[in-house]
């Protein structure tokens, strides 16, 4: 996702480019993972972002289903798992993230994480027998899956220690509209617990157990407790490794080395402060701003955050960043609605656009919005 290979070789770029990936499939879009290749309403080639013919034609060399095992900038390669090494000239470093996995329970059949293709697949699998699903993690990720679950007619505990749904995200009173969302959808929210353990018969999760002392009935458990940035395989190659690549602002990590995506932190400009986004509009624009900076012809990257989420019949849009403590004021529709657009306001000043079922409402709401205002670290 957000590879910049694509935008080189429209550019004209005439050298040799060489995409390694872990995964053995072409590239793809991730976020119908959770959604349309859960659901198994799209066979997984849909979600590829070229077709064959597409990729044959910009003349890159994949090489997919090897892993980065180390890379050693001083002589400009790559090793990988099997042993071999790709040289370089310029690096993009674009590895994402790694699912975070709980102290217990990844032992048990029936306990899932979602990521990957093949994590989607694995999990559109077990939803197909299950009867009780709870999710761990009531962010976007884990929102999304206990959506589809529901839509598939599952029975859905949604747990998260958290305070409520995706509130990183969302702040507190949108959040409230999201919970009921999911309530009135027949999901059980419980929010502002922890999990204890998980327990299993004969080696398959049984359920989930509250740090309240409740137990969650499930044959089917989904961590989706975050993730964090894939940088184990760049430990002693003189990168600043942190909470992801850190970059200055042109996404630059060292001499011939960029970092996009997930994984990539840089320094934004107008922000005056390092920071990281975990989406795939960011993953995009990212990539296309290391391209064309590797071209010679780049300047800083200082986007407007932005995300969406799908969930049921709702598509929720926003432009910018919802800080603590800021105001939801609405401007097209009521808050709760089938159909709203709002600005979220700090200290007077407009900060994000909010629509909710409202494309064209968010696209005009976004016009109020001036400099990107500052967001809380890897806010998603």
């Amino acid at each position: 996702m957000g590879s910049p290979w694509p935008r080189h070789c429209a550019r004209g770029y005439s050298g040799r480019i060489r995409l390694i990936g872990e995964e053995s499939y072409a590239p793809y879009d991730r976020p119908p993972l959770s959604k349309e290749i859960l659901a198994g309403t799209w066979r997984p080639a849909r979600a590829f972002l070229r077709d064959r013919e597409q990729l044959d034609k910009l003349d890159t060399d994949f090489v997919l289903g090897r892993r980065a095992v180390r890379l050693d900038a001083g002589q400009q390669n790559v090793e990988l798992d099997d042993g071999s090494a790709v040289s370089y000239s310029a690096l993009v470093v674009a590895t994402g993230l790694i699912s975070r996995r709980l102290p217990f329970g990844h032992d048990l059949t029936g306990v899932h994480s979602l990521r990957t293709m093949d994590d989607a697949l694995a999990l559109h699998a077990g939803l197909q027998t299950a009867r009780r699903v709870a999710v761990i993690g009531a962010g976007v990720l884990g929102c999304e899956i206990a959506a589809t679950a529901r839509t598939l007619g599952l029975q859905v505990t949604l747990i998260d220690a958290a305070p409520g749904v995706m509130v990183g995200q969302l702040g507190d009173e949108l959040s409230a509209i999201m919970a009921k969302l999911h309530e009135s959808h027949g999901v059980d929210v419980r929010i502002g617990v922890g999990v204890a353990a998980m327990a299993g018969v004969d080696g398959h999760v049984d359920g989930v157990d509250l740090i309240d002392g409740t137990r969650v009935a499930a044959d089917l458990v989904v961590v989706a407790t975050g993730s964090v940035p894939a940088t184990e395989w760049l430990a002693g190659s003189g990168l600043s490794l942190g909470d992801g690549v850190e970059c200055d602002s042109h996404c630059r990590a060292a001499p011939g080395i960029h970092a996009v995506g997930d994984v990539a932190r840089w320094h934004h400009e107008v922000l005056g402060e390092s920071i990281r986004l975990e989406n795939r509009s960011n993953a995009t624009q990212q990539a296309n701003a290391v391209a064309a900076d590797i071209l010679g012809t780049g300047a800083a990257y200082t986007p407007i955050p932005y995300f969406w989420t799908d969930q049921y019949d709702v598509k929720l849009q926003i432009h910018g960043i919802i800080p603590p403590g800021a105001q939801l004021r609405t401007i097209d529709g009521e808050l709760g609605t089938r159909r709203f657009t709002a600005l979220a306001v700090l200290d007077g000043v407009p900060t994000a656009a909010i629509g909710w079922n409202h494309p064209r409402g968010v696209l005009a709401a976004r016009r109020h919005l001036g400099a990107p205002q500052r967001p809380s670290p890897t806010r998603t």
